[in-house]
């Protein structure tokens, strides 16, 4: 790929001008639009095209001529309002805000980098009225916007998308109700029928049914259309005016990929996976996408008579090598596959994350055992606390920031029931940080620490994903929480040899008598192992310890690791506050360690950045280089005091 080519502003700026029926132009809108959306989530590495394409029809429909927004002789307390509830479609809103001038232009060089546009909504940015989160609270929050106006005497309003597999959440079900109950018509909620969650299609994991009958019954106005012909979209939101009585939900039917023939759903790939659901396209398949669009976008200009389209050009993104990088998620799967086949009862389950969480090689094994969930956390661990007390071992899969907290309450209910349940998180942690802080899952060991008969732990490298894979399935006699990093990472540091897990201890990796770190996963250790070189240089002996248990420690193994140190820092890929380091630091409060001069939590202390990873850790403080300053500051202060 030598260069990356978007749509500029002036391209733009003459079709918004031109005197042509609505309907051709949000044609062509749209279809500029979607160049530019190819472009960002090229320029980033990642993002989600295939969402973004089936719903832009829709924003650019609204945004052209639906909403009333401030600017357009509204007030802003009077405004429309119109906020995704899945999120993945960003950067189909960022393209179309950018092309109205709602935005600054310079944006759209900034997907997923640190002060630019997140990777999914936060309300930092304009006209995002709602951060998300777990999908389903899209229409919870559209109706609190709308009570809230209600009772200022305010007009306005709300707009919501929601996937159509977010379908499977609870949430949304809970939300019809009440809506309906209070005749809320202010509220339009459009359903991006797509057909297509992460993984698969929706009606394989669970089907809708009669979808149509289904709002109905819940006092809602429905509305069926095909969510790309604009003239359908005209009509239906004409028609919904005189609607006064009670909420609306207007289910487009859509396609995935919408625009790019090989990036429509209806061209699925192997093991019947969407390929286009996230990631950035290779250079092939964003030269042939942006060669279908621009080529239709010429097509429909002429056709208008508005000349030909010019694109600008940029440079892309660095290329990536992770030649020599670990991929945990990968050795996971491995090992997972393994310890099954000697392990009959343990079966599998999953939240739409097959692929994410590396359980295609276990579902093409043991198809039988393998139980596909779907978006719907709660009724997959509630399904695996019903397996446990029929005797198999559920193995719970999905990303960290949903399974952590999302069914809380019922891993809670199971570990209650003394039975034995691996749940896995993967996405664990501040990185990736491009997704933003949905999916940055810095909470997870304080939302779990706490559950009785339940160990958490994470692994620092390949060779301790098996190990510690191997540990929980055939020795832990108790639930258990494994942490994985997804991301690639290069790790300069090995095991030692004779290392073996044991409960609640860990291995120190470079020794050190200035100061102590502990740590534990591939990207924290190696930052901190790269500090330990880097302080050589300097003088000062920094000894780094892989402590893989976070929500237990053996107390007697935390003392001989460090009763000669003077210094002990805690480094936690997560929150400070209910880390790791809080449990390592309160015990060794109650230890007496007459050398030891000073103690230090180093983790996240405020909410997560977005970007990509290397800038997001600097600006939390995380990198070698912060640490190696932090380390520095701590040891020249007690140095100072002996002096005195």
């Amino acid at each position: 790929m030598t260069e990356l080519r978007f749509v500029p502003a002036s391209e733009f700026e003459k079709v918004l001008a031109a005197k042509i029926d609505p309907i051709k132009k949000a044609e062509i809108f749209s279809t500029l639009c979607r160049i530019n959306v190819l472009y960002m989530i090229a320029r980033a590495g990642s993002g989600h095209i295939g969402t973004s394409f089936s719903s832009i029809d829709i924003v650019s429909w609204l945004f052209l001529n639906e909403l009333n927004l401030p600017g357009d002789g509204v007030a802003e307390k009077d405004a429309d309002v119109y906020f995704s509830s899945k999120g993945h479609d960003v950067p189909a809103k960022y393209s179309v805000l950018i092309a109205k001038g709602l935005l600054s232009f310079d944006k759209i060089h900034t997907l997923r980098r640190l002060g630019g546009l997140p990777g999914h909504p936060d309300i930092s940015i304009p006209f995002m009225h709602s951060n998300t989160g777990s999908l389903g609270m899209g229409i919870s929050k559209a109706r609190g916007m709308a009570l809230t106006r209600r009772l200022r005497k305010q007009k306005g309003r709300f707009f919501v998308l929601t996937g159509d597999g977010e379908l499977q959440e609870g949430q949304f079900w809970e939300s019809l109700q009440p809506t309906s109950n209070r005749g809320m018509s202010e509220i339009t909620v459009i359903i991006d029928h797509n057909k297509v969650q992460s993984d698969c299609l929706v009606s394989k994991t669970s089907d809708l049914g009669d979808l149509e009958a289904k709002l109905k019954a819940f006092g809602w106005h429905v509305s069926r259309i095909d969510g790309h012909d604009f003239k359908q979209l005209q009509q239906t939101f004409e028609a919904l005016e005189s609607v006064k009585d009670r909420p609306k939900i207007v289910i487009a039917d859509t396609i995935k990929g919408k625009g790019v023939s090989f990036m429509e759903h209806v061209v699925m790939g192997e093991n019947d996976l969407y390929r286009f659901h996230s990631g950035a396209p290779s250079a092939a398949d964003y030269e042939r996408g942006l060669s279908e669009l621009t080529e239709r976008a010429t097509m429909l200009a002429k056709a208008l008579g508005l000349g030909a389209i010019k694109l600008e050009s940029a440079p892309p993104a660095e290329p990536k090598n992770f030649d020599g990088y670990e991929r945990l998620v990968g050795a996971y799967s491995r090992a997972l596959v393994k310890e099954a086949e000697s392990t009959p009862e343990l079966v599998a389950l999953d939240a739409d994350l097959v692929l994410d969480t590396g359980l295609i090689p276990f579902k093409e094994k043991f198809p039988e055992r393998f139980f596909e969930c779907g978006i719907a956390e709660q009724d997959m661990v509630s399904q695996a606390g019903g397996m446990a007390l029929e005797g198999a071992l559920p193995v719970v899969h999905s990303f960290a920031c949903f399974l952590s907290d999302r069914p809380n309450e019922q891993i809670f209910n199971n570990a209650t029931e003394l039975t034995k349940i691996i749940y896995v998180g993967s996405l664990a942690g501040l990185l990736p940080s491009g997704p933003g802080h949905s999916h940055q899952c810095v909470r997870d060991i304080s939302a779990l620490g706490g559950v009785p008969h339940m160990a958490l732990v994470e692994p620092s490298c390949e060779k301790e994903v098996e190990m510690i894979t191997r540990y929980l399935v055939k020795t832990h006699r108790e639930s258990s929480y494994l942490r994985l990093v997804s991301i690639p990472v290069k790790i300069p540091f090995t095991l030692p040899e004779d290392y073996r897990v044991e409960f609640g201890k860990g291995v120190v990796l470079c020794d050190g008598a200035d100061a102590a770190i502990i740590s534990y996963g591939p990207i924290m250790l190696s930052e901190a192992y790269k500090a330990a070189q880097d302080l050589k240089q300097r003088g000062i002996a920094l000894r780094v310890i892989n402590l893989p248990w976070l929500n237990h420690v053996d107390t007697d193994w935390l003392f001989e690791s460090v009763k000669d140190c003077p210094i002990v820092i805690t480094l936690d890929n997560h929150f400070i506050r209910g880390g790791q380091g809080e449990m390592v630091l309160s015990e060794i409060a109650r230890l007496h360690m007459p050398k030891l001069r000073k103690a230090l939590k180093l983790g996240i202390t405020e909410i997560p950045k977005c970007g990509q990873n290397d800038e997001v850790l600097k600006a939390h403080g995380l990198d070698s280089r912060s640490l190696a300053q932090s380390v520095t500051r701590v040891y020249e202060e007690i140095t100072l005091i002996a002096a005195q």
